[in-house]
């Protein structure tokens, strides 16, 4: 069995908190991908920035005001504003750091191949940051990758 060391792409491209929206877009588009990891100085795993993260959908259905009653001069809210202000923070977003998804599930490189495939099937990715045991961004592993290494193609 393989492990995720062998079957990773070593040189992946990444963003850093600070880089623009538009430098996280052409990133994603030079190099033809569905996500980047978002890394520090030190290459540090900090988020990972996807094309669905880029797109707010539905926007009547998926961007609503949260539902409120307007009681005596005060607003009381009458679900969890949460997600609304995710939405809104990423909406608005200028930075790399300001759109990306904290703490993205990892994966160690010494792990089998046949783990990242679980978990890239059970979180339903496409890709995960392969990272060392301080968190620092070694490579990237995709379904593709994995699949290819299962079915020995």
């Amino acid at each position: 069995m393989p492990t995720v060391a062998e079957i990773m792409d070593r040189e992946p491209a990444t963003v850093s908190p600070d880089d623009s929206i538009q430098d996280v877009i052409e990133t994603l588009q030079t190099h033809d991908l569905p996500g980047v990891p978002v890394v520090d100085e030190t290459r540090k795993v900090l988020g990972i920035v996807t094309e669905s993260d880029l797109v707010i959908s539905n926007e009547e259905e998926d961007f609503h005001l949260p539902h409120y009653v307007n009681i005596m001069g005060g607003i009381v809210f009458l679900e969890s504003t949460k997600h609304w202000e995710e939405r809104a923070k990423k909406a608005f977003a200028a930075t790399a750091d300001q759109m990306m998804t904290k703490d993205p599930i990892t994966v160690g490189p010494d792990e089998p191949a046949e783990h990242a495939g679980r978990l890239i099937s059970e979180k339903k990715h496409n890709r995960l940051p392969v990272v060392d045991d301080e968190g620092r961004l070694v490579g990237m592993v995709t379904r593709v990758d994995v699949l290819a290494a299962l079915t020995g193609a």
